[in-house]
Parts: C-alpha cells; structure tokens; sequence
C-alpha cells in the first residue's frame, strides 16, 4: 500500500509541477502552433523519462520508429503507463505528436495534464462533437508539418486477452488526412508491471512497432501484426 502511494505521490507531485511548465507554452501569445506542439511534446517526454527512472523501467524497441512524420501511431492499451512509455520511445527520436484523448478524461481530477499538454480531445458520443474534432484534426495537420498522431484504437483500457475491437476513428482519422499507419504492440501487462514498481533491478518493457498497414484494413493487419510479435503463427 505504502509502495503504491509513494509512486502515485511522486507522479502527481511531478505532474503539477509539469501542468506550470505546459501553460507556459499553451498560453505563450506569440508561439506559432508547430513551435508550440514541439515544445509540449519535448515537455511530456521529460515528464514521462522522469517517472520510469523512478520506476526503474527502461523500454526496449523491437521494430523501427519512421523516419518521416505525418503518422498515426495505432497501440494497445492497457494500462496508464503505456502513455508514459510510448513517450519515452518517442523521445528517443525527437517525435513530435499529441494524443487522441475522450473527453471526460479532460474533465477528470488530472484532466489539466491532458488539456495544457497538448491533447486533443474527442466527445466520441457527439455528432457535432465528432464533426468538430475531425475540423481540427485536419486544421492541425495542415498547420503542423512534422505532427505524429497518438491513438488507442480500443477507446479505453483492455484488460482481457489479446485487444478489444477497435472504433472506426483510428481509420477514419488517417484516410482522411491520407495518414500512413503504423502498428504499436506493448507486449507487457503494463498494469501489472505498474503495480509492482519501482524496481530495485531494472525492468524492461518491450515495444515492437510494425511496418505501414492498411488503414481500412487496421484492426485485421494490426491482429496479424500482434499475432506476429507474440510468436503465435
């Protein structure tokens, strides 16, 4: 119990003092908005590089991050760290991208890490909502030369085997902006590994990350993709 509130503790604490860091970017009257998105992306990364050092994690990368921008990046989620281990990755290549968050978890207890962070956030139960939010999605792009998009095809965490069936808005998201796709599988049970941490040996957590697939095939070719990195034929 002590174990697991000293890392909450340790995270929130740091995510304040990062929520003052991300409003100095967000509300920076004279940013243009690729600068702003460059910053809140280094910003986030820092965060999260911080938080599995103090966990003691260290992520391993099976496959190879795109040289080129302009990707929608498709993950299985199951736990909050794969947010944090996703950016550490990314860090590791200077990626610049924002996430694709439902709404409510823009007006939860930390939603201010979400919404100053550079986020986008998605009312997936509003058709005004969604109307609005692929305007800005497309204006962003269009803004914002060398954005990444972050996604979890599955809406929300997946404690069950293999992954939940995927929403149509990854798909949707990257025909429209004739985004290439590529596959991300975290094959750790980051919930666990959460639990257990910090380490006093480090813990490696791998992340493979795929070739290009089909957008309008992207949950069939991601469950070969993940079929592949688990070793099942």
């Amino acid at each position: 119990m002590i174990k697991m509130f000293n890392k909450f503790a340790y995270m929130i604490i740091l995510g304040l003092k990062y929520i003052t860091i991300f409003k100095r970017t967000y509300f920076h009257p004279f940013i243009s908005q690729k600068a702003a998105y460059t910053q809140l992306s280094k910003d986030r990364q820092a965060y999260s590089n911080s938080v599995l050092k103090h966990l003691n994690i260290e992520v391993e990368l099976i496959g190879k991050i795109p040289e080129q921008d302009k990707i929608l990046y498709a993950i299985n989620h199951r736990s909050l760290l794969d947010i944090i281990v996703m950016e550490s990755l990314f860090s590791r290549f200077h990626k610049n991208g924002t996430w694709i968050a439902k709404e409510e978890l823009f007006n939860a207890i930390y939603g201010d890490f979400f919404k100053y962070s550079g986020c986008i956030s998605v009312d997936i139960e509003n058709r005004r909502g969604l109307l609005k939010f692929f305007k800005q999605i497309k204006h962003t792009l269009s803004r914002v030369s060398n954005l990444n998009i972050y996604i979890f095809p599955e809406g929300e965490r997946f404690k069950g085997k293999g992954i939940k069936k995927f929403q149509s808005g990854a798909s949707k998201i990257a025909i429209a902006n004739k985004m290439d796709v590529v596959p991300v599988f975290i094959n750790e049970h980051l919930e666990e590994v959460f639990e257990n941490a910090p380490y006093k040996e480090r813990k490696i957590v791998k992340v493979h990350v795929g070739e290009i697939i089909d957008a309008k095939n992207l949950e069939e070719e991601y469950i070969q993709f993940m079929n592949k990195a688990k070793g099942i034929s």
